[in-house]
């Protein structure tokens, strides 16, 4: 029996993850897989989303089994082991044999024949095991230590989370984390969710937004409006902070990459003259492939030293984070991130801040944003830069809510829960999007 396609691109992806810090995302929808039928890179994607999600579970479980620490085996042996490991607890149409098989198989191929009899070992130990409810222990989970176990969360961040959140809340973040995200994308335009119907797309409405769209059905990626860059996946809480943006005849998006916010605001500001930058050339040039308006001025900068003597009536500052709101869709953050990480973060984004408040037109608006649920990085940013700029004072979130949903843009109806004081805080689980802070900043 050889390797089947979805189970080598998997194994290749985790390990590229694990040795080189790629994100699998990225890498699942790189040209290097572009080849795969879609049977296969649906599997593949199961395996490597699944693993990533479940890693410390697995890990649990595969170290009762073993002889050896799992400090000591090889990468390439590991991540053989977590997938067989995922198929055997979490795959019901996964045949155990071709688990087990694939995987030792994987190890001969890493050329870690050595360790083959070991592998062998391991897994025939899984055989027969029976399945728990694995959502059913994260809801009866009753402390942080239970929850970070049963739900494959490190316990520091399950410990933080409960402090700001409180624990059901904790546990609705850690059990939406888990599962498969919802595909949602938006549609202003009805030509395109027509042709996307005709091309056996079935699209349910969006749970936050009247202009997104859920994917209920279909293989969106092998649609045209999809490769034609027409219709781009975009989560409802991401949609939601670029409409918090509002209108304005001049716009500058300081972090525009890879340019889902960028889009939505040219087409929300059809007159409006927009700059959007990019720290990355490379990230600039493919910002400026998916933001084809003439009127769009894409430039490579960095966002501390913006190289504009201009100033705008609206300004978003969507910075580079930690993504602890975004483990639904990037598993592989919890696994990397440090404690200590957030205060290099907090800095940075300090510094992007006060940099875009130098370009607000008095009078204009700063919305500054991250797909982040932690302090450090969203209230400690803002009273940061406003301690040091009193020119700037801080609108009610919640006000700008309400015009949304006046607007008929908006169909959430508790809007109270989308905000923390003046702030939007959108929490995974609690809402149906991916966790998001926003700040809205007036120039005094």
């Amino acid at each position: 029996m050889s390797i089947s396609p979805a189970r080598a691109a998997a194994f290749d992806i985790l390990l590229q993850v694990e040795k080189a810090g790629a994100y699998a995302s990225e890498l699942l929808h790189s040209v290097s897989y572009a080849e795969l039928s879609a049977a296969d890179h649906g599997l593949a994607t199961e395996l490597v989303m699944g693993v990533l999600r479940w890693q410390s579970l697995l890990d649990k479980r595969i170290a009762e089994r073993s002889s050896q620490k799992l400090t000591r085996l090889d990468p390439e042996v590991l991540i053989a082991l977590r997938l067989a490991a995922y198929q055997l607890l979490f795959l019901d149409r996964v045949p155990e044999r071709a688990a087990v098989h694939e995987s030792v198989e994987l190890v001969k191929r890493a050329r870690k024949r050595s360790a083959v009899p070991f592998a062998n070992a391991v897994l025939r130990k899984f055989a027969g095991l029976a399945r728990p409810g694995w959502f059913a222990a994260i809801a009866s989970a009753r402390t942080p230590s239970e929850l970070s176990e049963s739900s494959a969360h490190p316990l520091w961040l399950v410990e933080r989370w409960a402090e700001q959140f409180g624990f059901g809340a904790v546990q609705r973040i850690c059990a939406y984390d888990q599962r498969v995200p919802e595909t949602v994308i938006t549609v202003r335009d009805r030509v395109i969710e027509d042709e996307l119907k005709n091309q056996n797309i079935k699209l349910a409405p969006g749970r936050l937004l009247a202009s997104a769209r859920r994917v209920a059905a279909g293989d969106l990626t092998r649609t045209r409006p999809f490769l034609e860059g027409r219709a781009m996946v975009q989560d409802e809480g991401s949609q939601l902070v670029a409409l918090l943006v509002g209108e304005g005849s001049n716009i500058l998006d300081c972090c525009a990459a890879p340019g889902g916010k960028t889009r939505a605001i040219v087409e929300r500001n059809p007159y409006a003259t927009i700059v959007a930058a990019e720290l990355h050339p490379h990230r600039a040039r493919l910002l400026r492939k998916l933001v084809v308006a003439k009127k769009v001025q894409v430039i490579a900068a960095d966002a501390r030293q913006l190289p504009l003597g201009a100033f705008f009536d609206r300004v978003l500052a969507d910075v580079p984070c930690s993504g602890t709101g975004t483990l639904a869709h990037n598993p592989e953050i919890k696994w990397r991130l440090k404690p200590e990480d957030l205060a290099d973060l907090e800095r940075r984004q300090v510094g992007i801040l006060r940099s875009a408040m130098q370009h607000v037109a008095p009078g204009g608006r700063l919305v500054y944003s991250t797909c982040s649920l932690e302090r450090e990085e969203n209230l400690e940013v803002v009273e940061s830069a406003l301690s040091a700029d009193s020119s700037f004072r801080v609108l009610d979130c919640r006000l700008e809510l309400e015009r949304l949903r006046s607007q008929g843009e908006l169909v959430w109806q508790d809007i109270p829960s989308l905000t923390r004081g003046p702030f939007l805080q959108t929490i995974p689980g609690v809402h149906p999007c991916d966790g998001f802070f926003a700040a809205i900043l007036e120039k005094i």
